[in-house]
């Protein structure tokens, strides 16, 4: 086994024993001083189950892909998972539900923070930026106190990680076509469904005023959010045509977005038994479609600090 494979492995290795110990360590238990780990018990295995799946994806996807440097992981990769893991669950939690909440079927709020694990997997691999997405996203929903929706957590890895894989192109403009037709194929497919499904019923949101949840219907523009993002995704790809690096991880911020937080809505089909058009309409949009905003507006913003930093301190 090579070196690169074995990080790899250890990496994932960490994201499965840190979710396992607290799935079914805290998963049952009251809160914890400030965190609350708890899980829904009677879907417990499910819910691990597609945090199973969600981490053998990201293998796969390195497995056909082992020989590139991307996968390579050092201590300087080690600490920016941390780094990164930290700052998206202070930042989540700043920016949960008791601030903007979303109507939706589940527990969804604006989360600007999003922008984190999408930079820190564009700057420093996959690896770190699933990572980065996986527990940062965890810890900031137990900081809530509502507990966790682990599999939501994994999905929010997959953002960083896939927004990372531009690191397997050598030239990334190569890529940035083929990622934007397919990520604008998926937001207009998600949009088409909201306006086929308008009035989707029972969504349930977090009332902050008065610490219940209550029953309304998906807001018109969290139902084309999405596309809203979209429309800025393409204003920054083009307007920025001649800088690589914010072209590309918008581009690609923006894949990590829909698949990640799709894979996440998708697996609530069958974990708390939601029709498809509702886990899409309910779930999918309300998160996918700010989060697709934040990459726009903010993703540039990093990228342009850290190429500024880098060009500094001359790297």
């Amino acid at each position: 086994m090579s070196k690169t494979m074995s990080s790899v492995l250890v990496s994932l290795g960490v994201v499965l024993a840190i979710f396992a110990i607290v799935m079914f360590g805290f998963g049952a238990s009251d809160p914890l001083g400030p965190f609350n780990f708890s899980v829904e018990q009677a879907t417990l295995a499910l819910r691990f189950g597609f945090v199973v799946l969600g981490l053998a994806l990201a293998f796969a996807v390195y497995f056909f892909t082992r020989e590139h440097k991307a996968w390579e992981i050092g201590t300087r990769e080690v600490v920016y998972m941390a780094i990164g893991a930290a700052l998206y669950a202070i930042f989540s939690y700043l920016f949960n539900g008791t601030v903007f909440a979303v109507p939706s079927v589940s527990q969804v709020a604006l989360r600007p923070a999003i922008a984190i694990p999408m930079f820190f997997g564009y700057a420093f691999g996959p690896v770190v930026g699933f990572f980065s997405g996986a527990v940062g996203n965890m810890f900031g929903d137990a900081l809530t106190g509502f507990g966790l929706s682990p599999q939501w957590s994994i999905g929010n890895g997959l953002v960083g990680f896939i927004a990372g894989l531009v690191a397997l192109f050598r030239d990334k403009k190569q890529s940035l076509n083929t990622v934007l037709y397919l990520g604008a194929g998926l937001a207009v497919l998600a949009g088409l469904l909201y306006f086929l499904n308008t009035n989707q019923a029972n969504l349930n949101y977090f009332n902050p005023e008065d610490g219940t949840f209550g029953e309304t219907q998906l807001s018109l523009f969290a139902g084309v959010s999405i596309l809203v993002g979209l429309g800025l995704v393409l204003g920054v790809r083009f307007a920025f045509s001649n800088s690589e690096d914010i072209a590309a991880a918008v581009t690609w911020s923006m894949l990590g977005n829909i698949l990640g937080i799709g894979f996440a809505a998708i697996s609530d089909v069958w974990i708390n038994g939601f029709s498809l058009p509702a886990a899409i309409v309910g779930e999918f949009l309300p998160a996918a479609g700010p989060n697709l905003i934040f990459a726009a507006v903010l993703v540039p913003l990093l990228v342009v600090a850290y190429t500024a930093v880098q060009r500094q301190s001359g790297r």
